[in-house]
C-alpha cells in the first residue's frame, strides 16, 4: 500500500521526510477517508496540557472518533493494538476530555478506535481498525 501510495504521489521529497508515525498518521487517516470518515483534526494538543495529544479526531456519521495510530515494523514482537495499554488510555481519556469540553454544543456520541499500520520490510503497509474500543466509563459525561 506505502508503495501505491508513493507511486501516486510520485515519493515527494516531503513524504521521504517524515518519520514513521508520521507515516503511519497518514496513511491511517487516507484509510478511513476511504471508508467515509471526515478528519476533523490531526495530532490535536490540549491547549491546557500540552502534552496529551489525539492523533486523529475524526466523524463517522454521527459519532465523533478519537483515533490512536500505530505504526510498527510488520516482524514487530508486539502488534500496534496490544501497545495501547492503560497508561496511553489514561492519556488519550485526558485528552478526549478536554477536546469534548471544548465543543460547542456538546458532542454526546463518542467512541475510541485503534489504528494499526503494520510496515513491512520492502515498504509495503498493512492497516487494521479496530472499533470502540473500550476507554469510557459506561455512564461518561465529559
Amino acid at each position: 500500500m506505502l508503495q501505491r501510495l508513493q507511486s501516486w504521489l510520485g515519493n515527494p521529497s516531503w513524504f521521504r521526510s517524515l518519520s514513521t508515525g508520521e507515516r503511519g498518521e497518514r496513511l491511517a487517516a487516507d484509510f478511513l477517508q476511504k471508508r467515509g470518515y471526515l478528519v476533523v483534526a490531526r495530532n490535536w494538543r490540549d491547549p491546557h496540557d500540552r502534552r496529551d495529544e489525539l492523533d486523529l479526531v475524526c466523524q463517522d456519521g454521527a459519532v465523533l472518533v478519537f483515533v490512536e495510530v500505530k505504526t510498527r515494523a510488520a516482524t514487530a514482537l508486539v502488534a500496534g493494538f496490544f501497545a495501547v495499554g492503560s497508561r496511553k488510555k489514561k492519556v488519550v481519556r485526558r485528552a478526549a476530555t478536554a477536546y469534548l469540553r471544548s465543543l460547542k454544543p456538546r458532542q454526546h456520541s463518542f467512541r475510541f478506535d485503534v489504528v494499526e499500520v503494520a510496515v513491512t520490510a520492502s515498504g509495503e503497509a498493512e492497516v487494521r481498525h479496530f472499533e470502540n474500543i473500550e476507554l469510557f466509563p459506561k455512564h461518561f459525561r465529559p
